[in-house]
């Protein structure tokens, strides 16, 4: 039995209608005669979505006991059971009672598909677990019902579900999707126009890359390689030039225009060596274009028009932003340039945009990777110019009536020999000498027709030529090679001069540093390896790219760094002069792995100095606020023990009450001690489990005086995932210390919320506050703000406080409090399946 089929109906909110559509589509093949039944859909008292359900199968439900109450849910069993063609499972991101079969519903309707099931189902968007932390950074809620990407992305069928964000609203009004008690909340909270108009753009990106995947599946099935101009895809050419930021930001204006545009920079480099770009000008340009939203790609390809074509038409792009070209006037004389040649070739489907810039015609300043080659288009034509050129040449003189002259047919034969030689180099050249020498003898000496040379003169001007042709193309091949190794050092120099500022500076991570080293040779993966001695088996300190080596013998170069450390490049062997730049990067990557090291044996230093500081406040805080407890413990028991003095019982009471409050002091002192120690050393382990927050705080103030706290905890606040134990400790602690500032007339108010997935205690105080540059340093261990009178603790309240809390996943932050004051914000994570009522988004949301 194969798979069955997953189809799901997208919403950007509560109540755009995903039910509705589910329902109506199973009317639709119930009429067909397709066998469907509900498996499990919420209708939430809309009446219009509960009147679709007539005349529709359902299967009975599972009942679940939880918490004395009896809850139901999909029953898993009875479906498969069933084994209908069609199953509708509603709430997909929905979380089972605890009890059920599998904790997600997800999960019930994987089991589903597996038995060959098709399935319809509902999700909305937010509850894509991708999304959980920009959708509560719009809306301010957090979802804690979330379901895996992968699950919705997997689905055979995705269905947007819109609606815009004024007609839901519209609908919420006229009650269609919650009670009218609910209503207020809803509209003036979650479901705010500036709330729902950035979901709708969430689902409606997310459904707009689920549909290019698609797209690009069946281009890529098909051997489509034309663009369709679906959507618009903006490459930017670049050459490592200036000018880059220019085209970077015209294509950014240009994707700005269209909703959906993207940008995609990229920078084809030749497979023979260095690349012929600045490494500084193209990490600026990769982030500008990730700062404007794009992408950087790093392409390998010796044909540039032919690579930059082929990978716009491999995204499907639509666009092409290039640049003007940089050459001189007679530096066309070499060819079109890029620009022209991909405007010619790109066809009809991709548009072309040739951007002018400041360095339009300026010539190529650009450091060249291997001047000292010259291309293979330039090889042959130096070829076809030193071989055919002179017979061609030849052939033309002789059908001419009135000859030039001997004198003027070796200057001619001796252009052609210096085209040759400024083409293809000096073995054209030297070619082109010698067919000339051999044409002028038997063509244009007489005797003619023979290579004999009866008058000296002419032998003369033979050797002439043939040595003047040599000799010049000595002399240009010579500066065409001391031009090219000037521009290789060039490119060397600005590379090592990178690098040492990268050094100097600091910048440069190891990762980085070794992607350059790949861009700057064109290699396919580069690793530094490292061992501890010679008989020691390799390791890789880090690594870039597909497959690294685990080896340096197993590398195409390897370049040593001291004796137990080499840096392995794959892809291609590298020529000899490639290796002294090679070697800087070597040495740069051991200097930047050293760095990383010494970083972290300094962030060790530093927790080791912060640890003596600590036993040195411990030490100060046992001299002090610990022996004064002592001290009045022992004067009392001393003074119990006196046979000197008759006691009365009032006295004796009074001794007793002083030795039990120094013992309470001291057993609280030491507890907190203990604790950030604790914390100190990461051996706080909380038993996570789920309690209601109205059973914990009245005991964490079993210690405070009556009278001085006011306590509000609603009934209604969803129960909390914590430690029951550490919950209770820090509770005491923030209390006590907001009683001990409190110097106000009204009590300390100590209230609670629930906001989403969280519940905030605030513990308020009328004291006189703290200004905003000490209220993190309040939470350092053994810091006392302000006036607070020796023995009234060693400040460790705060700082275990938060500690404890940051161990359960919560946090504990200060605020001023309005009029005066200090509050404090207990945040912490609601349990999942707990939340009894929510204030922004009713419990229908999650529908």
């Amino acid at each position: 039995m194969g798979r069955g089929t997953l189809r799901i109906y997208l919403g950007a909110a509560p109540g755009v209608g995903k039910t509705y559509a589910m329902l109506s589509e199973a009317h639709r093949r119930v009429e067909r005669g397709t066998d469907c039944v509900v498996a499990f859909v919420e209708h939430h008292a809309r009446p219009r979505t509960e009147a679709l359900l007539h005349g529709l199968e359902q299967v009975r439900r599972s009942e679940i006991g939880y918490r004395s109450t009896v809850l139901t849910e999909m029953d898993v069993d009875a479906v498969l059971a069933r084994a209908p063609a069609v199953a509708l499972v509603d709430e997909l991101a929905h979380s089972n009672v605890p009890g059920s079969r599998n904790a997600k519903r997800w999960q019930d309707v994987e089991e589903l598909l597996k038995a060959g099931i098709d399935v319809i189902s509902t999700v909305n968007i937010q509850h894509l677990e991708s999304l959980g932390d920009v959708v509560e950074s719009i809306t301010g809620v957090r979802q804690s019902e979330t379901v895996p990407d992968e699950v919705v992305r997997r689905a055979d069928q995705i269905e947007l579900v819109d609606m815009s964000p004024q007609a839901l609203r519209r609908r919420m009004a006229h009650g269609n999707i919650y009670q009218p008690d609910k209503m207020d909340a809803a509209l003036s909270n979650y479901f705010r126009p500036g709330n729902l108009t950035a979901l709708r753009e969430l689902a409606l990106l997310w459904v707009a890359d689920r549909v290019d995947e698609y797209l690009q599946q069946y281009r890529g099935e098909h051997n489509i390689r034309t663009p369709w101009q679906a959507r618009e895809r903006i490459v930017v050419g670049l050459t490592g030039g200036p000018e880059g930021r220019t085209l970077i930001r015209r294509a950014s204006r240009m994707a700005a225009k269209g909703s959906g545009s993207e940008i995609l920079a990229v920078y084809i480099a030749r497979s023979d060596g260095l690349t012929s770009a600045s490494p500084k000008e193209l990490a600026v340009q990769r982030t500008l274009v990730e700062d404007l939203g794009g992408t950087f790609h790093h392409v390998i390809g010796d044909d540039i028009p032919a690579a930059l074509l082929e990978f716009a038409r491999g995204v499907n792009s639509t666009q092409i932003v290039l640049g003007s070209s940089r050459r001189k006037s007679w530096q066309y004389i070499y060819g079109p340039g890029v620009g022209a040649t991909v405007a010619r070739e790109s066809g009809p489907d991709l548009d072309v945009h040739i951007v002018t810039h400041e360095e339009v015609a300026k010539g190529r300043g650009l450091p060249m990777a291997r001047g000292a080659r010259l291309g293979r288009a330039r090889i042959i034509w130096g070829w076809l110019v030193g071989v055919l050129g002179p017979v061609l040449l030849a052939v033309v003189l002789r059908s001419m009536e009135d000859a030039p002259g001997l004198a003027n047919d070796v200057l001619l034969f001796l252009f052609l020999t210096v085209a040759a030689a400024l083409l293809g180099g000096l073995r054209p050249a030297l070619a082109s000498a010698a067919v000339g020498s051999v044409l002028l003898n038997y063509w244009f000496t007489p005797p003619t027709h023979t290579l004999t040379v009866q008058d000296p003169e002419n032998l003369v001007a033979i050797v002439i030529f043939f040595a003047v042709a040599v000799a010049v193309s000595s002399v240009v091949d010579l500066a065409a090679r001391r031009t090219h190794q000037a521009a290789r050092l060039r490119a060397e120099s600005e590379i090592l001069s990178f690098l040492a500022g990268s050094v100097l500076r600091g910048e440069t991570a190891l990762d980085a540093l070794l992607e350059r080293v790949r861009e700057t040779f064109a290699m396919e993966s580069v690793a530094l390896l490292e061992r501890s001695s010679d008989v020691d088996p390799w390791t890789c300190a880090g690594s870039v790219g597909p497959a690294p080596v685990a080896r340096p013998d197993d590398a195409d170069v390897d370049m040593p760094v001291g004796d137990n450390m080499a840096l392995a490049l794959s892809g291609r062997v590298l020529p000899a002069e490639d290796r002294r730049v090679l070697g800087a990067f070597a040495a740069q990557a051991a200097v930047v792995l050293d760095r990383q090291r010494l970083v972290g044996e300094a962030e060790e230093a530093r927790r080791l100095a912060e640890g003596n500081r600590i036993r040195t406040a411990l030490l100060a805080a046992v001299s002090h606020d610990l022996r004064t407890p002592l001290a009045a413990i022992k004067a009392a028991v001393s003074s119990l023990r006196s046979d000197d003095v008759a006691w009365s019982d009032a006295d004796e009471a009074e001794l007793l009450e002083g030795i039990e409050d120094g013992a309470d002091r001291l057993d609280h002192l030491v507890g907190n001690l203990l604790d950030m120690s604790r914390l100190q050393t990461g051996t706080v382990t909380p038993l996570i489990r789920e309690i209601d927050l109205d059973e914990v705080v009245p005991m964490a103030l079993g210690g405070i005086p009556d009278g001085s706290v006011d306590l509000d905890i609603p009934e209604t606040l969803p129960m909390v995932a914590v430690d029951p134990g550490l919950l209770e400790r820090v509770v005491a602690n923030i209390v006590e210390n907001a009683v001990k500032y409190n110097s106000g007339p009204e009590p300390v108010a100590v209230a609670a919320s629930a906001l989403g997935g969280r519940v905030e205690l605030r513990v308020v105080d009328r004291g006189r506050g703290v200004p905003d540059e000490a209220k993190e340093r309040i939470f350092e261990p053994f810091q006392r703000y302000g006036d607070a009178p020796r023995g009234a603790g060693v400040g460790l309240g705060l700082a275990v406080s938060r500690g404890f809390a940051d161990a359960m996943g919560g946090t504990l932050d200060a605020e001023d409090t309005p009029g005066g004051g200090l509050t404090m914000v207990l945040t912490l994570a609601a349990a999942p399946g707990g939340v009894r009522a929510r204030a922004e988004l009713p419990a229908q949301a999650t529908s």
